[in-house]
C-alpha cells in the first residue's frame, strides 16, 4: 500500500515567496541591468511609468490569486525593488542556492532563466525553512545590539521610534515608510528576512493589528534577552574579577 504524499498550502506558498526573494537577490548581484530596472520602481506606484521595467522580471512571479489585486502586486513590487536597493555588498547567501543566470547579451536579461516552479523546487527543504520567519522587529532589534556596522549601531530611541511609525501606517502609509526603514537596517548589514517581509506585506490589508504585535514583541523580546545576556556577562566578569583580588593562601 502507497501513500501519496500531500503538499500544506501554506508551506508551498511559504516556498514560493522565498523562492522569489532568493532568486531576486541573486539577479541583482549578477545582472546590473536587471538591478536598476528593479530599483526604479522604489517608492513608486505599480502603474507608474518609471516601474514598467520592473514586469519584465516580476509578472511571472504573480500567481493567478493575485492578479486581480493591485495591493498584492504591489507588494511583490515593492520588495523586490527594495532588495535591489540594498548596498551592492548586501545579499543573501541562500540565493545561491538557485543556479546562476547565464547573461546573454549584456542588457540585463539572463539567457536561461528559471521557471517559477524550478526555483521554487531549489528553494525547498530545511534552509528555506529556517530562513522564513524572522519579523521586521527582530531586524531592529539587532540593529540596536549586534549589527555588524557597530560603528553605526542604531540607537534604541530610533529603533523603537521606527518600527513605531511602521506599526500605526496603513498600507499607503507602509509604502511609503518602508523603503527608508528597511534601507537603514540594510546600511547597518543587518540582514532582511524578505520572504517573511512581502508575506506581511501580503496581509496587512486585513491583518496589520496581528502583525503589528508580533513586530513590537518580537522587538522588545530580543531587547529584554540582550539585556539578560549583558547583565549574565557583568556578573560573570565581576565573578572572575573577585576571584583574581582574593589573597594567596
Amino acid at each position: 500500500m502507497t501513500t501519496q504524499a500531500t503538499t500544506d498550502p501554506a508551506s508551498a506558498g511559504r516556498q514560493r515567496l522565498l523562492a522569489y526573494t532568493q532568486w531576486t537577490e541573486q539577479l541583482c548581484r549578477k545582472e546590473p541591468g536587471a538591478r536598476s530596472a528593479l530599483r526604479s520602481g522604489l517608492r513608486r506606484g505599480i502603474n507608474d511609468r518609471s516601474a514598467q521595467r520592473m514586469h519584465r522580471f516580476v509578472a511571472r512571479w504573480i500567481p493567478e490569486s493575485s492578479l486581480g489585486s493591485e495591493t498584492d502586486q504591489r507588494a511583490y513590487y515593492a520588495v523586490a525593488a527594495m532588495i535591489a536597493a540594498q548596498p551592492r555588498s548586501s545579499g543573501s547567501a541562500a540565493a545561491d542556492l538557485l543556479d546562476e543566470p547565464e547573461e546573454t547579451d549584456g542588457g540585463g536579461t539572463t539567457g536561461t532563466e528559471p521557471t517559477v516552479e524550478a526555483a521554487a523546487g531549489a528553494s525547498a527543504g530545511p534552509t528555506g525553512s529556517q530562513r522564513y520567519g524572522t519579523s521586521l522587529g527582530a531586524a531592529f532589534a539587532a540593529a540596536v545590539t549586534d549589527s555588524p556596522g557597530r560603528d553605526k549601531a542604531m540607537r534604541e530611541s530610533g529603533a523603537e521610534a521606527r518600527l513605531n511609525v511602521l506599526t500605526r501606517q496603513s498600507i499607503d502609509g507602509l509604502h511609503r515608510h518602508l523603503p527608508s526603514a528597511v534601507g537603514y537596517l540594510r546600511n547597518l548589514d543587518v540582514p532582511v528576512d524578505w520572504a517573511r517581509l512581502l508575506s506581511d506585506l501580503l496581509a496587512w490589508p486585513e491583518h496589520s493589528g496581528r502583525i503589528s504585535r508580533r513586530w513590537l514583541q518580537d522587538y522588545y523580546r530580543q531587547r529584554s534577552a540582550d539585556a539578560d545576556n549583558r547583565a549574565n556577562r557583568a556578573d560573570a566578569e565581576e565573578a572572575v574579577l573577585d576571584e583574581t583580588d582574593q589573597p594567596e593562601a
